[in-house]
């Protein structure tokens, strides 16, 4: 047997046959979670004209300090009729347009306002309290450059600077099959040998989570004609992902009739626990993944492997995984030859993240997967690694 592939090789070799899926035109309040696939540039100036930042008083500073007649009151969206003059003030308010005359804002708790006067009693420093036109970007420069996921922040941002759509990575249409004679749909009764099949929910809803238009196959058993057919159908997606089957006993059919269908293998069998039956292959430019059938072992395998593949088929700039650093909250003993990915519960604390493994790691054990929200790095080696010792984790969504 070949020896198994590491993780980062494993990666990269899952990356280097990913080609963009190219670029799509989407209103921007449907672009939540998609990515850029080219530069998004204001349209306008942000601010589009110099703003007041407080409910106050528009001035000159050189008439500051001083008493100064109000001689109009400025309200967001209504811009004054004329210049300031000197000698003059202005009441304005939060986002209103500073007019011509005037350099600085004054907030109206700083000030006495009587008779339709406001007496300034400091001077008033040049340019205070006023937000400057394109202080925020200038029309033409990247807002929100390609490569970028859009989330809230990203969305706001390009409204504020005038874009009502956007252009991005065009979402990869991904089919997901489970195989095995024992599977049966939650609902229905089981007889002898059977269980319910959740990998194909659970990997769809990973999947629609990454970006992915997701078609659940529906579950094939094990025999060739059934699986020859639905392997061809699911073919005809960017990306197809099967569950079950890939392993070496006289049931796991999928490899065998994917090579006969022309799919061609990159490699098989990667140096992580779960999940270490993964394979992995192309046709065309079709990318083809085969997970592990133990339901903890296929959730480790959709989020490490087909995750990253689905988000640089959209054009990601970092498409992952992307690990985040925590403290173990319990020591955990390492696995000599295979890095593992341990399911945890994450708690804040004063010094950071801390990561609690679950009871229960076996790959079969979906139900105590559903108490964590972590997936904990456990780099191979001996011994084990003590609690409070720093590890990288992926968050679940």
């Amino acid at each position: 047997m070949a020896e198994l592939l590491s993780l980062e090789e494993a990666l990269e070799r899952i990356l280097e046959q990913v080609k963009p899926l190219g670029p799509e035109v989407v209103p921007l309040a449907a672009g939540a979670g998609r990515v850029v696939f080219e530069d998004a540039r204001a349209v306008v100036d942000l601010p589009p004209f110099a703003s007041s930042a407080m409910d106050g008083f528009a001035v000159r500073s050189e008439d500051t300090p001083g008493r100064l007649p109000i001689v109009t009151r400025i309200a967001a969206g209504v811009p004054a009729r004329r210049p300031l003059e000197a000698g003059e003030a202005m009441a304005i308010a939060t986002g209103g347009v500073v007019p011509a005359g005037a350099d600085s804002v004054i907030p109206i708790e700083y000030v006495v306002e009587s008779d339709n006067d406001v007496e300034i009693l400091e001077s008033v420093v040049q340019g205070d309290n006023v937000r400057p036109r394109g202080g925020d970007v200038a029309a033409g420069d990247v807002v929100v450059p390609s490569g970028a996921r859009l989330r809230a922040p990203q969305i706001g941002a390009l409204a504020a600077a005038g874009l009502d759509h956007v252009v991005v990575g065009r979402r990869p249409a991904i089919a997901v099959l489970a195989t095995g004679t024992e599977l049966r749909r939650p609902g229905e009764p089981l007889g002898p040998g059977e269980v319910y099949e959740a990998n194909g929910v659970l990997l769809a809803t990973a999947f629609a989570a990454a970006g992915a238009d997701v078609e659940v196959l529906p579950v094939v058993a094990d025999d060739e004609a059934t699986h020859r057919e639905a392997l061809e159908r699911g073919l005809a997606a960017d990306v197809l992902v099967t569950s079950g089957g890939v392993s070496v006993g006289p049931h796991d059919l999928v490899r065998r009739i994917l090579g006969e269908l022309g799919v061609e293998e990159v490699f098989w069998g990667v140096a992580v626990k779960p999940g270490k039956p993964l394979a992995f292959g192309v046709r065309g430019s079709t990318l083809v993944f085969g997970l592990p059938g133990n339901p903890v072992s296929s959730l480790v395998g959709a989020e490490v492997f087909v995750r990253p593949a689905l988000l640089a088929l959209q054009g990601a700039s970092v498409p992952g995984p992307v690990f985040f650093e925590g403290r173990l909250a319990a020591s955990v003993r390492r696995n000599a030859h295979r890095d593992e990915f341990l399911r945890a519960r994450s708690v804040a604390s004063e010094n950071g993240v801390l990561l609690d493994p679950v009871r229960g790691q076996e790959s079969h054990m979906i139900a105590r997967a559903a108490a964590a929200d972590a997936l904990v790095l456990a780099p191979r080696g001996e011994g084990e690694l003590a609690a409070g010792e720093r590890v990288r984790y992926l968050p679940l969504a």
